[in-house]
């Protein structure tokens, strides 16, 4: 569905002195330098896949999914989807694929959502009767009965994202290029999306690449994990390999607060008392605990994947 070769994008910006005298002099005489925003990334992703894209800020994803999406040309590199360059920008290739970015937004301000849908229908030239079905399909599944005939001034962050994800959906896209699509979302909202992205994914067959900062969406929707810092690709392999080998604890909590818990190695955090030990000292820690707190509630989880990320980055070079 996507191959990726040595793609590298390098923008050219403006240098300007400080002050009045700079200023008159990039006038005359402007001075550039190169930023290097993606450096030779390579990847494949194959149909049905969930990939999640991550990077800190300025680490070159949304770039990287600009070119895929054929809103960036390349400086160099080769990138195909579906068998085709999106920068050539082929009628095909924009007839199957989708971007959805949580900081822009396609609906018109001023009238209903369904006016925006009807807009796509036309750009994309889709028969009205299966644009039908679709749509009825995506508003029982976003339910989005209630919002369809009020302006989209009036709809609230979240009512207007399902909206998005409505109007990105109605020509049936093959593959989703989704930028921080719950970014601003409140904890519920933010959960009936990833519901809804995989929804889609299972009964469209569609490949998701996502990019967010809320690894709560990450965990829940990607298995596999593209990692690019500095405009270069660090890691591409499954989720819980990464976690394994960066955090290979398990987080014993205990409910309440506990004193004679802190000289084992126990820590206050949010009405309870919580320890990270190695995977195969797990029990006997559990053991201990109950000997002191018989009547104790306690829980054993994972490392959570934003402290694995967290961690992934202080060690890098």
């Amino acid at each position: 569905m996507i191959d990726v070769h040595e793609l590298s994008k390098t923008y050219r910006v403006p240098v300007k002195e400080p002050g009045l005298a700079g200023s008159l002099r990039s006038l005359l005489r402007r001075q550039t330098r190169d930023v290097q925003a993606v450096a030779q990334v390579s990847f494949r992703i194959e149909q049905g896949e969930r990939v999640g894209f991550l990077g800190p800020n300025g680490a070159g994803k949304t770039t990287t999914l600009k070119m895929l999406a054929g809103l960036l040309h390349p400086s160099s590199g080769r990138v195909e989807v579906l068998g085709l360059r999106p920068q050539d920008r082929p009628t095909e290739l924009l007839r199957q694929i989708t971007l959805v970015m949580g900081q822009k937004q396609q609906l018109l301000w001023d009238l209903p959502p369904t006016e925006t849908f009807e807009l796509n229908r036309a750009m994309f030239d889709l028969d009205r009767a299966e644009w039908r079905r679709t749509l009825d399909e995506l508003i029982e599944m976003l339910s989005l009965q209630a919002l369809l005939d009020k302006p989209v001034r009036n709809l609230s962050l979240g009512e207007r994202m399902k909206c998005e994800l409505c109007a990105a959906l109605l020509h049936r896209p093959r593959v989703l290029f989704l930028d921080e699509p719950t970014i601003g979302l409140d904890v519920e909202m933010q959960a009936q999306v990833r519901r809804f992205i995989a929804q889609v994914n299972e009964a469209m067959g569609a490949t998701v690449i996502l990019t967010s900062h809320y690894m709560q969406d990450i965990a829940a929707l990607t298995p596999r994990l593209l990692i690019i810092d500095q405009g270069r690709l660090r890691y591409d392999g499954p989720r819980d390999a990464l976690a394994q080998r960066i955090a290979p604890e398990r987080r014993i909590s205990v409910r309440g607060s506990h004193p004679a818990l802190v000289e084992r190695g126990f820590r206050e955090e949010q009405g309870r008392m919580v320890a990270d030990v190695p995977t195969g000292g797990a029990n006997r820690v559990l053991a201990e605990v109950l000997g002191l707190l018989p009547e104790a509630e306690l829980g054993v989880e994972e490392i959570p994947l934003d402290e694995v990320m967290a961690r992934y980055f202080r060690a890098r070079p």
